[in-house]
């Protein structure tokens, strides 16, 4: 691949952001939008029952991926509103006593905003759990805080930044013991990692499609049986009065075909995927001999990459490569705000460290001859800053 192709079709390495959609799932997507139309709740022609039965088909594909059943799933625009409706629809609003919220200080910012927005409001109380240098979970003291007596638990599944998977067999067991709900931010995790809602004990789910090769814009949340959400949107009492509105019907077809698809293809998709990444640690850490690599190597997202670079700018990084090679400094939920990244002042590193990270990942369409040329590109890039640094 020479410069112009790659300036032409630049590389993507920003899977944690947004995955491509798959072609099968637009194929379908787009029957949906163009044939299909109908409005799942229309119940007076076969335009309406057809959509129905669509939505009915995409529930049971999405709980068969988590271990679900069909009526738990709740469509949502996306993990966002899933995290807000799971946390303002299970606390009451202006309690007499504050609710205690027990959550990782490296949760997305959706959990993070929505909590300290009841806390500002004096509605609620917050306890961040433990994590070392690594991002690990601290479970002793996880077991002392819910021993607090919580309104609520919130553990992601895996982190958005450095990768992360924590321990959410042995977290929901702990919330059990101690009769807390349990809300769990699976959006960078399912279709990733083996998910059991059921066998696990979870309480609240968050989904995404657009982080497992599915359309933008939608998105599930998956309610434990037994418990109901106050809903957030009002209109017309749809999905058991937790979240009213028209159903989009495209949109959740395409999650329910992207999960579908994962159920059969993903261990053998991750296996790939975390051999593309292995090797592309490799060729980085061979020519730039500075590299460090954060998180929890042991525990990792197949396809995430998280690297500092101490001294290199990684806006100096992204600024040489940007028009060659799809990679950011960090999340995706605050676009166009500069600021550090919370989660790795949360795991108190150098500020040097924090100042060189960069994240890359890595999916299920990236080949072999992107992972060498995305090595080639950063290691031009560390050289020209680094130079030009010397020269100073």
């Amino acid at each position: 691949m020479d410069t112009e192709v790659s300036k032409n079709h630049p590389i993507y390495l920003d899977y944690h952001a947004t995955t491509p959609v798959d072609p099968r799932v637009v194929n379908l997507v787009c029957h949906y939008m163009s044939e299909e139309f109908g409005n799942a709740s229309s119940v007076d022609h076969t335009w309406g029952d057809r959509a129905e039965q669509a939505i009915k088909q995409a529930a049971k594909q999405v709980a068969e991926l988590i271990d679900a059943s069909p009526r738990e799933i709740v469509w949502t625009s996306g993990a966002t509103e899933s995290i807000n409706l799971a946390i303002q629809g299970s606390l009451s609003p202006n309690p007499e006593k504050p609710h205690h919220i027990a959550l990782l200080p490296l949760e997305h910012q959706a959990v993070l905003d929505t909590c300290q927005m009841l806390e500002k409001r004096g509605w609620a109380k917050l306890t961040y759990l433990q994590v070392d240098s690594k991002g690990r979970l601290n479970l002793n003291h996880l077991e002392q805080v819910c021993t607090e007596g919580l309104s609520l638990l919130c553990v992601m599944a895996a982190n958005n930044e450095i990768g992360n998977i924590y321990p959410i067999q042995a977290i929901a067991q702990i919330a059990q013991r101690h009769s807390i709900p349990f809300l769990c931010d699976a959006s960078q995790a399912v279709g990733k990692i083996p998910i059991h809602f059921n066998q696990w004990g979870i309480t609240y789910l968050a989904i995404s499609a657009h982080k497992l090769y599915g359309p933008k814009g939608v998105g599930a949340l998956v309610v434990k049986k037994g418990y109901h959400l106050e809903p957030l949107i009002f209109g017309g009492g749809h999905q058991k009065g937790m979240r009213s509105g028209t159903l989009n019907v495209p949109g959740i077809v395409g999650l329910g075909e992207a999960c579908r698809l994962r159920q059969l293809e993903m261990i053998d998709d991750e296996n790939a995927i975390a051999q593309k990444r292995n090797r592309l640690q490799s060729l980085l850490s061979t020519k730039i001999p500075d590299l460090i690599v954060n998180g929890d190597t042991d525990n990792r997202l197949a396809g995430n990459l998280h690297i500092s670079i101490p001294g290199i700018p990684n806006s100096a990084v992204v600024a040489r490569v940007r028009h060659q090679l799809a990679i950011s400094t960090g999340s995706a939920c605050s676009s166009g705000v500069e600021a550090p990244s919370h989660v790795l002042q949360a795991l108190k590193l150098p500020d040097e460290a924090v100042d060189g990270a960069l994240r890359l990942g890595v999916g299920k369409f990236t080949t072999d001859t992107e992972i060498k040329q995305a090595a080639i590109l950063m290691t031009q890039a560390y050289r020209q800053i680094q130079q030009l640094l010397e020269g100073l």
